[in-house]
């Protein structure tokens, strides 16, 4: 892994700007039979048999992310959000859609989690928004001082004031997991349901038991953590690996090149996640009711299944378990959308945040409150 240096302050870049970073955006260049459509040709020809059999067939989505910046106390923001403007809500045509905000790890990007972001956007209707959090993705990073999970929680605010979405649905994946606690703690209102997969916010993740541990402890106590949780990192990438390896490293590479540029600038987030414990503000949403969706692969052992259950104890709220490593949303971005459709617990948690969408949506101040951010 390359570490890089403090850069200088380079000339700003626009901040309407839109960067393609590489990831895959949608299956198909060709025009979607809307757009053949509202360019006033019949949705005939290659293109349109191309969508069709991606969509039919393949079972790959059609929408695309949109990728855009913007700033925020100066810093360039990256984020991206799907283009189904004419999405709706769970009753009908005329009512606003489920927006969903999908956050990203430590060392990821919001482009890696462009091809799960289309699925679900596909599948169930919403609009998705994924943010690259600052440092990561392209996105400028904080002073070392401003560093904190609230701050971070902060910039999802932004980036929902810059789009006008509210209230969302928030899943948060390994550091995600804890700025979406963060965001979800500070702001219910805006706040339909938290989907919590192999996070980082409750101390037990840090716990390394593993076989590299074991051996390592006895001539270096300190480092036999760090060392572990690297071996971890990388036992996890041949399931990350598995599928279609093609369309998973294409997504990837363009965030990890950002990443390693500005590994420096972020070293204090690293430090940040080794000593979070966000136990209290679990037990604070659950005590309000709020819907949460434990996720976690059942060979994770970057956050081991101590971190799950620590977890889950906390939000009352039982693991469901997915089959894959860490990062198993990656390699297969449709299970999510597979979770929340056809699994018990995830048609359960879409019944409770339809029904949270509903009253939160009657509220005719939900969108000034986003607006009130700062």
């Amino acid at each position: 892994m390359g570490f890089g240096f403090p850069r200088g302050r380079a000339t700003p870049e626009p901040v309407d700007k839109l960067q393609i970073s590489g990831a895959l955006m949608a299956p198909s260049d060709g025009p979607s039979p809307v757009e053949l459509a509202d360019a006033g040709h019949p949705p005939l020809g290659l293109g349109f048999i191309r969508d069709q059999y991606e969509r039919k067939v393949r079972k790959t989505p059609t929408i695309r992310m949109q990728p855009g910046s913007m700033r925020v106390e100066g810093r360039l923001l990256q984020f991206a959000v799907s283009d189904n403007v004419g999405a709706h809500g769970p009753d009908g045509p005329g009512t606003p859609p489920i927006w969903a905000v999908n956050i990203h790890g430590y060392f990821a990007g919001g482009g890696m989690y462009w091809r799960e972001s289309a699925r679900l956007a596909e599948q169930l209707g919403w609009r998705v928004i994924n943010p690259s959090l600052p440092g990561f993705g392209g996105s400028d990073p904080l002073d070392w001082h401003d560093v904190s999970i609230e701050m971070l929680a902060n910039q999802i605010v932004a980036v929902l004031h810059q789009v006008e979405a509210a209230p969302v649905v928030v899943l948060g994946h390994s550091m995600g997991g804890a700025v979406a606690v963060q965001f979800v703690h500070d702001h219910p209102g805006l706040t339909l349901g938290l989907i919590y997969r192999d996070g980082v916010s409750t101390p037990a993740w840090k716990q390394r038991h593993g076989i590299v541990s074991t051996v390592v402890a006895p001539f270096a106590p300190n480092l036999a953590p760090l060392v572990d949780l690297g071996a971890a990192v990388v036992g996890d990438l041949p399931d990350l690996f598995i599928g279609r390896l093609f369309s998973t490293v294409r997504s990837v590479l363009p965030d990890i090149r950002h990443n390693v540029r500005t590994a420096g600038q972020t070293l204090p987030i690293g430090s940040l996640l080794m000593s979070i414990d966000q136990r209290s503000e679990v037990r604070a949403l659950a005590a309000q009711e709020m819907p949460i969706l434990t996720e976690w692969g059942c060979f994770d052992r970057i956050t081991p299944t101590g971190a799950a259950a620590e977890f889950a104890s906390a939000a009352r709220a039982p693991v469901q378990w997915v089959p894959g490593g860490h990062s198993w949303m990656l390699a297969r971005p449709q299970g999510q959308s597979d979770i929340l459709t056809h699994l018990a617990a995830g048609k359960e948690f879409m019944a409770r945040i339809e029904d949270r969408w509903r009253r939160l949506t009657a509220r005719p101040h939900v969108l000034h409150t986003v607006n009130e951010w700062g």
